[in-house]
């Protein structure tokens, strides 16, 4: 029996491999992992997210980002594409145009082949980020929202149901669960 070998790439690789490649891929310290499609229900929770966070921070230096955007946890040579992220680094300061190295929100909308990665690779991952004070998990098979927010001596969690409004904190906006699943079935 032989075993299966490993490639381990650069970032800088990745990085150029990214610029030619038709489909998406994350890097987990040198590993390179193709990304999968995503449901309808799953395009319109995180464009309902997009929206509404592009809206309410219009006037700010913040940005919101979608999912072509990768975003660098350089502490654990990751990039990932977050479903949305918010940062409040301008744009014309970032170090590379295609990711960003910090956010201060960052949404993955759960999927059935990503739901446990999300839930505890990931959400470990992204705490290493210094500007990171929230993670919201989205469920789209039910009207279910998860928060893990950054305290002063750790993170807490809150779990928000259907007829209740997730209150995010780093960007001062209260959303109802209804406004973000307002076009999916039920």
């Amino acid at each position: 029996m032989h075993a299966a070998k490993i490639l381990h790439y650069s970032v800088d690789h990745y990085l150029e491999r990214e610029l030619e490649s038709e489909g998406r891929n994350e890097y987990v310290n040198g590993e390179i992992l193709a990304m999968t499609g995503a449901s309808a229900a799953h395009n319109l929770i995180a464009g309902s997210l997009f929206s509404a966070l592009h809206s309410h921070l219009r006037d700010s230096p913040c940005r919101v980002y979608m999912s072509d955007m990768k975003l660098e946890i350089a502490a654990a040579h990751c990039f990932f594409y977050p479903d949305v992220m918010v940062s409040c680094v301008e744009p014309e300061k970032l170090q590379n145009c295609y990711f960003v190295s910090d956010a201060k929100l960052v949404i993955e909308v759960l999927s059935p082949s990503t739901d446990q990665r999300d839930r505890e690779f990931k959400r470990i991952t992204y705490r290493q980020l210094p500007g990171l004070q929230e993670y919201l998990l989205v469920a789209q098979n039910s009207r279910r929202v998860i928060c893990y927010r950054r305290l002063p001596d750790g993170w807490e969690q809150e779990t928000y149901g259907a007829k209740e409004a997730v209150e995010l904190k780093s960007v001062d906006l209260i959303l109802p669960l209804a406004r973000i699943y307002e076009d999916v079935p039920e």
